[in-house]
C-alpha cells in the first residue's frame, strides 16, 4: 500500500445548532412594554384619541374599549397576555429572517404600539426581510408621530426599541 492509499475517517465536530428562534417576548421585552404602556385601570384616550385601558389594550374580550370601562390589575394582566400573544404571532408570521431575542422583543413592542398592519406594510419590515438589519433598525425612528405630529413619548419609545434591536 502506498503512503496515501488508506483513507481514514476524521471525526467531524457536530454542526453548531443555531439558537432557537424566539417565539415569546422575554421578561425584559415584557418589562419594556409595561414601562411604555403603563397601567391604567380607567379607560382613557391615547395620544391619537383611541380608547385604551390596562397596559395599552384597545379591544377587551372582543369589544372596543369605551369611556367608563374599568379593569383590575389582574384583568389588565390577562388582557396584556392576550394582546402580547397576538403581536408575538404577528412578528413570527411577518418576519422571515433570523432574529435575536432582543430584535424579537423590539419588534413585538413596535407592533404592540403601532399595530400589525403598520408592521406588515412598513419599510422596516421590508428592509428586515431583505436582510438589511441596520437599515431596518433606523426605520424605528420614523414612527414617532401620532395624529400627524411628533410625540415626545413615541420618539423616546422608538429610540429604546431601536437600541434594543441593535443589541
Amino acid at each position: 500500500m502506498g503512503l496515501y492509499s488508506r483513507v481514514y475517517a476524521v471525526p467531524q465536530a457536530p454542526a453548531p445548532t443555531p439558537a432557537a428562534e424566539p417565539t415569546r417576548a422575554s421578561e425584559r421585552g415584557q418589562a419594556l412594554l409595561h414601562g411604555f404602556e403603563g397601567f391604567r385601570a380607567e379607560a382613557y384616550k391615547d395620544s391619537v384619541g383611541v380608547w385604551t385601558i390596562g397596559y395599552g389594550t384597545t379591544v377587551s374580550d372582543g369589544t372596543p374599549v369605551q369611556k367608563g370601562d374599568h379593569v383590575t390589575r389582574a384583568e389588565a394582566d390577562r388582557l396584556f397576555e392576550h394582546d402580547l400573544q397576538r403581536f408575538e404571532k404577528a412578528v413570527r408570521a411577518l418576519i422571515t429572517v433570523p432574529l435575536t431575542q432582543s430584535q424579537f422583543d423590539a419588534l413585538v413592542s413596535f407592533a404592540y404600539n403601532v399595530g400589525v398592519n403598520a408592521l406588515r406594510t412598513s419599510t422596516l419590515r421590508r428592509y428586515l426581510n431583505a436582510g438589511r438589519y441596520d437599515e431596518a433598525a433606523d426605520q424605528f425612528l420614523r414612527w414617532n408621530k401620532g395624529g400627524g405630529r411628533v410625540i415626545a413619548g413615541l420618539t423616546h419609545r422608538r429610540k429604546a426599541e431601536r437600541k434594543l434591536f441593535k443589541e
